[in-house]
């Protein structure tokens, strides 16, 4: 049987005084998700192993049934992987955002007002030219999503993740080394980041976005850094044979590439509420036609969740479930091959606290003819009642591909 995941990044929230005390998902109107719930078999997911932080390169390893403690080196090598950068032994990879700083002090968002593409391929290609080198190099990514690569780094630093921190100073959240023969690293990516503020301050760019009332890109913000990770494909853990993955994300596609997935890009996709909902359901109905397994994932939901707009994460949710879910549950309905349907989030970003949190997931799995449990309606509460009450490591996976378990827990 074939398998398609649909993951709509960030979906899961916590009761919302706004919405009658429900969660964005348990508010939204959707029908499609609903029915699937009641025709198939759900639970929860736990997507942040212990030790880990709820980054989404942790719980989307997760949901596809890597071993954490094995394969994590952070989030900057799957997107090196996605833009074609080939790590050499002894470079360190580092996501690189472009994000806004306010009154020289304050980081106001992590992600420039959602800059363009193609003006942050500009600023990227700038602060390369002035401030790359051939130990520092910047590759320019999607919107405000960046990577940058560095010779002879080290890789043990503490470095915070912007959008678990709007609102707050930039100095304090520098970067720290974890060990003495970390602080030459830490201090290059410190000096990088002032170094950047300088030169953006008064970029072309930044002047005709301020001009135009939108937050300038006026830093860098290096972290989640690694080295070239040792991963098998889904095919040598799991058989799965063909697959594919869909994405908007520099993130996403790099975990597809050391997963040996076929990286399908949709013109369109941008990661946020006005992605290409319907390019990307068309093309993960066409991938299903050649592969056995596609990886759909959505980023709109866990935006919305990063700007705490409570309306906007209802909004992307019902397109998740009218766009997406119903569009392809009615094209599977009429194919002679039976597919396999799972949807979940990677991890819940709460509207209240605008960062990601580690609780599980919820999740349902539909197979044409399988016996549905009792659950009737698909979120974060409904679910508990399930044929699963959590599942762990690379439980979710085997459950959907139709390979036994140990163990229900």
């Amino acid at each position: 049987m074939k398998s398609i995941i649909i993951l709509g990044d960030g979906m899961a929230d916590e009761p919302v005084a706004a919405l009658g005390g429900k969660t964005p998902l348990q508010y939204a109107v959707t029908p499609c998700m609903d029915t699937l719930a009641r025709l198939g078999v759900t639970g929860r997911l736990n997507t942040v192993p212990e030790g880990f932080l709820p980054g989404s390169e942790v719980a989307n390893l997760s949901v596809l049934g890597y071993d954490l403690p094995k394969v994590y080196e952070g989030r900057g090598v799957l997107e090196a992987a996605s833009m074609g950068v080939e790590l050499q032994p002894g470079e360190l990879a580092l996501r690189c955002n472009l994000i806004c700083v306010e009154g020289g002090e304050t980081i106001k968002n992590h992600s420039s007002g959602h800059i363009s593409t193609g003006e942050a391929g500009e600023l990227i290609a700038y602060l390369n030219e002035k401030a790359g080198s051939r130990r520092i190099r910047f590759h320019a990514g999607v919107s405000y999503r960046h990577l940058l690569v560095i010779g002879g780094g080290d890789k043990r630093l503490d470095c915070t993740p912007p959008h678990d921190v709007p609102l707050h100073p930039f100095r304090p959240l520098l970067v720290k080394p974890l060990d003495a023969g970390a602080e030459e690293t830490a201090g290059l990516l410190n000096r990088l980041i002032l170094r950047s503020q300088e030169l953006l301050a008064d970029h072309p760019v930044n002047l005709r976005r301020t001009a135009l009332g939108k937050d300038p890109a006026n830093s860098i913000w290096p972290w989640s850094p690694g080295y070239r990770p040792a991963m098998q494909t889904l095919s040598e853990m799991y058989g799965t044979g063909k697959s594919a993955v869909i994405s908007a994300v520099d993130l996403i596609r790099g975990i597809g590439v050391y997963a040996g997935m076929e990286v399908i890009h949709v013109e369109g996709a941008t990661g946020l509420y006005n992605t290409n909902y319907e390019g990307k359901t068309g093309a993960a109905l066409k991938a299903l036609k050649t592969n056995d397994f596609v990886y759909l994932h959505i980023e709109a939901s866990d935006e919305a969740g990063h700007e705490g707009n409570v309306a906007l994460k209802v909004e992307t949710i019902e397109n998740l479930d009218s766009r997406v879910v119903r569009p392809i549950y009615e094209a599977l309905r009429t194919w002679d091959e039976p597919v396999a349907i799972g949807i979940l989030p990677d991890h819940p970003t709460p509207c209240a606290v605008r960062t990601h949190t580690a609780q599980p997931v919820p999740f349902l799995i539909y197979k044409p003819g399988q016996e549905p449990d009792s659950v009737t309606r698909y979120d974060e509460f409904s679910v508990k009642n399930g044929k699963f009450a959590v599942l762990k490591e690379n439980q979710f996976i085997k459950e959907l591909l139709g390979h036994e378990i140990l163990q229900h827990e």
